[in-house]
């Protein structure tokens, strides 16, 4: 287990955002991952909720992801837990137009254990935090 792992989790969960991978990028969170977005009134408190939230924003509102660039990563090993911090640059298209936002975000990671079904030293996500970046900080 070392901060490479998870620089490499998260580095595969952002890229799968980016390029609008629905399986690869809920691929990389656990069944109950909790999600909280400044954006939404409440927490979603499962990766099936956000499923279902992803899939209505693409279908009633054209949502499509035209680039997320992670930098200033930083991880913090906590045993089985990885706490992974960065900004967040992304570019989206909603109703034909396009947005872009600075933010950072927050991930956990949970490692999984060995067994059959689970490869060892497998980091999934288990909980997003995503704010908005304080104003008057430049870009990233």
């Amino acid at each position: 287990m070392s901060t490479h792992d998870v620089l490499q989790a998260a580095a595969e969960l952002v890229a799968a955002f980016a390029r609008n991978d629905r399986d690869a990028y809920f691929g990389a969170f656990t069944a109950d991952a909790s999600f909280v977005f400044y954006t939404l009134p409440q927490p979603l408190l499962s990766r099936d909720a956000y499923q279902v939230l992803w899939d209505s924003w693409r279908r009633d509102e054209g949502f499509e992801v035209l680039s997320c660039t992670s930098s200033n990563a930083f991880v913090s090993l906590q045993g089985d837990v990885a706490i992974f911090m960065h900004d967040v640059a992304t570019e989206l298209r909603m109703q034909g137009e396009q947005f872009f936002s600075q933010e950072r975000e927050t991930i956990v990671f949970k490692r999984q254990g060995s067994g059959t079904q689970q490869k060892q030293g497998l980091w999934l996500a288990c909980h997003e935090h995503l704010s908005a970046m304080p104003e008057g900080l430049p870009p990233p």
